[in-house]
């Protein structure tokens, strides 16, 4: 069993030591939030003890899950690291990606576990989605919301648009050969919508486009490959392929034939992977615990998380009108 504490106990802090509880596998210690109203909540919610400072529940503790804004990420761990204990840490991994980079060699130096929470990764749409990749060479990506003042400490770009940018960076396999953006602070003092076009080294294009003030909700990413175009709606945990093949392969699930000529006929015929449902933050929060356990790389790693937030930066710093 693994010992665990929580830092914060926020909306999402609070989730996640729900979720704790039902996992058999961790042991809650114990948590730390600043905020008594909070404490006072979570205490008599969950009957569990809190703590006075975050080093003093880090001392006691195998490891520690982070879930405070994100300014204070880096500190907090910088000190669970130092003391050698597991960290799992929210999304974006830091502040900025100068702490990312350094988390990555103290990491090293303290041959533990740390994964991010990136939690679209363990959405059932998108691992449904997952096998059917095939070097998508065209992509989209709206993650649209409704405004909630709770993400309004980073531009949007780090508080929605970095699902998308985690996502797109686990299945295109090429570095990044060029970045447009543009965005626009609204009623906020950050970005609050913005869109991406990101040019990849082996020629494929995917495009970004997030919103903390739109009308209503939306998740979702469309990759196209050869001879396939796949949907993902991870709001909806819903999953459908179109798939293009010879009308010598004819399926009851055609939706579309067509003649490109010289005897050419094609079909286009839909495909619905079973989905089974699940809670992707417990998921998440397992996939930590094997690691842990097993002794191995984590599902989204330190570099994962890295690597999201300096793109994230990039996109920001193509963005004339925002100042870091």
């Amino acid at each position: 069993m693994v010992k665990i504490g929580v830092l914060g106990a926020g909306f999402l802090g609070k989730i996640h030591i729900r979720l704790l509880k039902e996992i058999p596998q961790f042991e809650i210690v114990g948590f730390y939030d600043p905020d008594p109203f909070k404490v006072n909540e979570i205490k008599q919610e969950f009957h569990i003890p809190d703590f006075t400072s975050p080093e003093e529940l880090i001392d006691l503790v195998d490891a520690i899950d982070i879930v405070t804004p994100t300014i204070s990420h880096y500190d907090h761990a910088v000190n669970a690291l130092k003391k050698s204990k597991h960290v799992f840490i929210e999304k974006p991994i830091t502040y900025t990606a100068i702490e990312a980079a350094a988390l990555i060699k103290i990491t090293t130096e303290a041959n533990v576990v740390v994964q991010v929470g990136h939690v679209e990764r363990f959405n059932p749409a998108f691992i449904s989605a997952r096998t059917h990749f095939n070097n998508p060479m065209f992509i989209e990506a709206h993650r649209l919301s409704q405004f909630n003042p709770r993400g309004t400490d980073v531009p949007v770009v780090l508080d929605l648009m970095i699902h998308d940018i985690d996502i797109i960076l686990s299945v295109v396999k090429s570095n990044v050969r060029n970045i447009s953006a543009s965005g626009l602070a609204v009623v906020s003092e950050t970005p609050d919508i913005a869109n991406a076009r990101l040019e990849f080294h082996n020629g494929c294009v995917a495009n970004l486009t997030a919103s903390r003030v739109s009308l209503f909700k939306m998740r979702k990413s469309r990759f196209f490959q050869r001879d396939a175009y796949i949907s993902v709606d991870y709001l909806n945990k819903e999953t459908e392929i179109v798939k293009v093949k010879d009308v010598d392969e004819r399926s009851d699930k055609s939706i579309l034939t067509f003649d490109l000529g010289n005897g050419k006929v094609k079909e286009f015929y839909i495909e619905k992977p079973e989905i089974s449902d699940n809670n992707a933050i417990k998921e998440e929060l397992n996939s930590f615990n094997n690691a842990i356990q097993r002794k191995i790389i984590p599902a989204v790693t330190i570099e994962d998380g890295y690597n999201a937030i300096n793109l994230a930066y990039q996109i920001l710093d193509k963005m004339k009108n925002y100042k870091s």
